[in-house]
């Protein structure tokens, strides 16, 4: 039985504009339907369309706010044996297989993870031709200049310019449109089912590449895995992720991959709205800081990793803290080591002032300050753009990188709590991006593509940009795939 996906919020019902559009698109035969809105439903689309004549792309989201959470991603994570001016150096697929291997418990499906890698040696240039333009990397604590390109502009633009490019190719497009059942002729589906201003309507199609994200912004859904803690969680993307497909095709008998209580997040600021807030809440102050929890004590290795493969894991962690909340503690020195927070932080002269200011114990605080201190190397040397092994001695947990005093004013606090990007539980596909069914057979003319399958293989923890990878390389696929079969 697969989960209840009833969202906390009423499924906007299309009107005007994506009424008619809606109801134009039920009235035709598509060869292809792509149900979603971000990277890997229009890199799907796109991909059709050089094969298929008739493309439709059923996006949830208003006009203004399509795009799912692609919106708020910068950059791709992409192999490559020679550098250029926005990725400096040879970057292998056999590092990057490494890399991915390294964070988390490693790639559930390890030939579709090598699949991914291989493919994306060729990503930059299919976005070069369709439309993409790259930029230098941004500063930071991430470090990914060699490993990772980022498209000038950032999600936005990269949307923006995916969406220009469909349309100039005569992609069609209805926004407002939520699919909530799939019509199946054995294991073929033949409609898309959309909820109108007049009920279901039947969208009919030859094939249909399911790209609509995972259930991270269904509350209620988190809670019945997490319990009351996730009415703690922020949701760092769109609202409309909430694992309606998902949750259908499970019932509809489609086998199941990653970890069904599992999710990427990461630190944001505790102060962030509840959905949406992005990349702009992301703070980078963890491996330069001591991070506690709201008793004022430590609880992790704040410089276990450099920040690509460990910032991930914080978001978990602070979600197992007493009321899902943490705070950044560290100095003025320390301040100019990463990018600012988009909230200020709290700020005073001594520890126990800002401790009060942040709600926490001065007293508590300033002991758990003072006891780091105590366990500093004086003889380390300090080096924020690598694994420095500047680390404590005798702590626990220990500081094993990036240990700084934390002894010149003004002292600064920033509140944390977990900001969920994308859950891990995803429909099972093969190489081909087919969805499976629980026993691995492929539907007759199902794919998937983006978060929706990334299950497949990230199990936990994340490398930075790879979301995107596994969007363009499986959007690709399944796009290619789909038209195949709709053509015929």
């Amino acid at each position: 039985m697969a989960p209840d996906a009833s969202a906390p919020w009423s499924v906007p019902v299309p009107g005007g504009e994506s009424a008619a559009a809606l109801r134009r698109a039920a009235s035709i035969g598509w060869d292809v339907v792509v149900v979603g809105g971000g990277n890997a439903a229009l890199v799907a689309a796109l991909a059709a369309r050089h094969t298929a004549e008739r493309v439709l792309i059923l996006e949830r989201a208003p006009r203004h706010m399509r795009g799912g959470n692609t919106r708020h991603t910068r950059n791709i994570r992409c192999a490559h044996d020679l550098g250029d001016e926005y990725t400096p150096g040879s970057y292998s697929a056999d590092e990057l297989l490494e890399d991915l291997k390294s964070v988390g418990r490693g790639p559930v499906n390890l030939d579709l993870a090598r699949l991914a890698v291989a493919e994306s040696k060729t990503l930059p240039a299919w976005m070069e031709a369709h439309g993409v333009r790259w930029q230098p990397a941004l500063r930071g604590t991430l470090n990914l200049s060699r490993t990772n390109r980022f498209f000038i502009g950032g999600g936005t633009a990269l949307v923006n310019t995916y969406y220009r490019t469909a349309e100039a190719m005569g992609v069609e497009i209805v926004y407002d449109a939520t699919v909530s059942d799939l019509v199946l002729d054995g294991t073929s589906v033949t409609a898309a089912v959309v909820d109108g201003p007049e009920g279901p309507l039947p969208v009919r199609t030859r094939a249909l590449v399911v790209a609509s994200g995972g259930f991270e912004a269904n509350i209620p859904w988190l809670k019945r895995i997490w319990g009351e803690a996730a009415d703690n969680y922020l949701i760092r993307g769109t609202p409309y992720n909430d694992g309606i497909m998902l949750a259908r095709l499970l019932e509809l008998g489609a086998g199941s991959a990653g970890d069904p209580k599992g999710f990427h997040a990461i630190a944001i600021d505790a102060r962030s709205p509840k959905f949406d807030g992005g990349i702009a809440t992301r703070l980078d102050s963890i491996p330069f800081s001591i991070v506690v929890n709201r008793e004022g004590r430590r609880f992790a290795d704040e410089g276990q990793d450099i920040w690509p493969k460990r910032y991930a894991s914080w978001g978990r962690l602070i979600a197992e803290q007493p009321g899902q909340v943490a705070f950044s503690v560290y100095d003025a020195r320390a301040k100019r080591l990463f990018i600012p927070s988009l909230y200020p932080p709290y700020a005073a002269a001594t520890i126990g002032e800002v401790a009060v200011l942040a709600g926490l114990d001065p007293e508590r605080l300033s002991a758990t300050v003072a006891e780091y201190g105590c366990h500093l190397r004086p003889d380390a040397s300090f080096d924020p753009a690598r694994k420095d092994g500047c680390a404590t001695s005798g702590l626990e947990p220990p500081k094993s990188n990036w240990a700084l005093p934390i002894a010149t004013p003004p002292f600064e606090i920033l509140p944390l709590r977990p900001g969920i990007t994308f859950t891990y539980l995803g429909l099972a596909v093969n190489e081909r991006a087919q969805v499976l069914d629980a026993r691995g057979t492929p539907f007759g003319n199902l794919y998937a593509a983006g978060e929706v399958m990334s299950g497949n293989i990230l199990s936990s923890g994340y490398l930075a940009g790879f979301g995107v990878t596994i969007g363009h390389v499986f959007g690709r696929i399944a796009g290619g795939e789909a038209a195949r079969h709709g053509s015929r």
